[in-house]
């Protein structure tokens, strides 16, 4: 028998259905409140609103547990590829060897993008951001691939427009940084792994002979495996509620894009760069600004430390921690951003005040300097938070379909002005 919650109001009792997850998360249901009784519920922000059932992502942010399908974080980026993490959280279960030469095969037939697009690229200004230009490029494939417009498109037609997405963001991704520079693109090259074609799109010159370092494209695999997928997060909610209209999943995608532009949202590691370069600019001392991250009467905080979610610790922190190292090491890179960077942390994961609050450094501190060495400018961060994180958009966008999700259609409690009558202009 399904336990049952119950509210009181104005005399009158309801009874409301307790949901309980596999993972025993319980759920007041009250998808029938209104209709009951006329009430709704008042929750800004959603933060503490369930908007749908999801055998994705299990994430325990008081004990730290990440788990994609089931499977651990940690266990998944030291023996997974990304690619596999990515069919794993869009079809539910890890791939066969057959499986997965099957889909990498099929990724590979697809990185190539349509000629015109190079012309849509050609329209924006060295100084468009990258983020505008990826949401932009994304949502041109719907022009480019019709059929994705049709609600009713069949399995083999979604799954090529998923194979699309995965192979072409890269490209997209790369074509944004190119554009930012103002260098000629380059097309990709099928005859290296995923994270390797990637950076030679990135970082090589035209005709120029690149070899990129399996270290460095080892450790940008685990970022975007860490990244794959976060639960019900903004973008991935905004997935989820374009998605419901019926919207093609390249639109859909492209909101999440947008959404995870917002600083409040995916620019956290570029705002742990920023607060570096202030440190520097202001003389390079870290124990002072770690004094003023303690006075409570300073406004300052030391970004890239503790999580909003995680209240214990980020277990994708300590996976993306040794990557960071063996990245620094492998560069040998001389930077006084980075130098302070190693101070911080070390002060922070000693310092009893710091300890105490469970303030360690997560993923979006190390994902920083990960990117700071590589010489990904910062504008450049949140697109490669969004090459992590398509999958899991992906993912988040078929099951919603698959189970028939209704639109997403949030209610208000109205605060505004009463009836009142309307005012000729001559006697205002």
């Amino acid at each position: 028998m399904s336990e049952i919650a119950k509210l009181s109001y104005q005399g009158n009792e309801y009874e409301l259905p307790v949901t309980k997850g596999t993972e025993n998360e319980e759920a007041i249901d009250i998808s029938k409140l209104r209709g009951q009784s006329g009430l709704i519920t008042l929750d800004p922000g959603f933060k503490n609103t369930g908007s749908t059932k999801s055998a994705i992502t299990f994430l325990d942010g008081e004990e730290g547990i990440l788990r994609y399908r089931g499977y651990n974080i940690e266990d998944l980026a030291e023996k997974s590829t990304f690619l596999e993490v990515s069919y794993l959280l869009i079809y539910g279960e890890l791939p066969t060897e057959a499986e997965y030469k099957k889909f990498t095969k099929k990724i590979t037939k697809h990185t190539l993008v349509h000629e015109d697009i190079k012309k849509i690229l050609d329209g924006f200004p060295s100084v468009a951001h990258p983020m505008g230009v990826l949401s932009s490029l994304i949502c041109s494939l719907t022009a480019f691939y019709p059929n994705s417009l049709d609600p009713n498109n069949s399995k083999e037609e979604i799954n090529l427009s998923i194979v699309r997405l995965l192979a072409k963001l890269p490209t997209f991704a790369a074509w944004a940084f190119k554009n930012k520079v103002g260098h000629p693109v380059n097309y990709p090259d099928n005859g290296l792994d995923y994270c390797s074609n990637f950076l030679k799109m990135m970082f090589a010159l035209p005709a120029e002979k690149f070899e990129p370092d399996p270290v460095i494209s080892k450790a940008l695999d685990k970022l975007l495996i860490l990244h794959a997928d976060h639960e019900q997060n903004c973008s991935t909610s905004t997935v989820r509620v374009v998605g419901s209209s019926q919207a093609s999943i390249y639109a859909s995608i492209s909101a999440g894009v947008n959404a995870l532009w917002g600083p409040l949202h995916g620019g956290a590691n570029q705002s742990v760069i920023e607060m570096l370069e202030a440190i520097k600019d202001d003389g390079g001392d870290s124990k002072k600004w770690l004094d003023k991250a303690k006075d409570k009467n300073d406004p300052f905080r030391l970004m890239g430390f503790g999580h909003r979610v995680y209240k214990n610790f980020d277990p994708r922190a300590k996976i993306i921690k040794k990557a960071a190292d063996e990245v620094l090491e492998k560069l040998g890179i001389d930077d006084p951003i980075l130098d302070i960077a190693k101070e911080l942390e070390m002060a922070a994961l000693q310092d009893p005040y710091f300890v105490e609050r469970k303030l360690y450094p997560n993923v979006d501190f190390y994902s920083g300097i990960i990117y700071r060495a590589l010489g990904i400018p910062t504008d450049m961060f949140t697109v490669m938070f969004a090459l992590g994180r398509l999958p899991g958009w992906i993912a988040q966008w078929k099951e919603m379909r698959e189970n028939n999700e209704p639109i997403g259609r949030p209610r208000q409690v109205y605060v505004g002005a009463t009836e009142r009558s309307y005012v000729p202009m001559d006697n205002r």
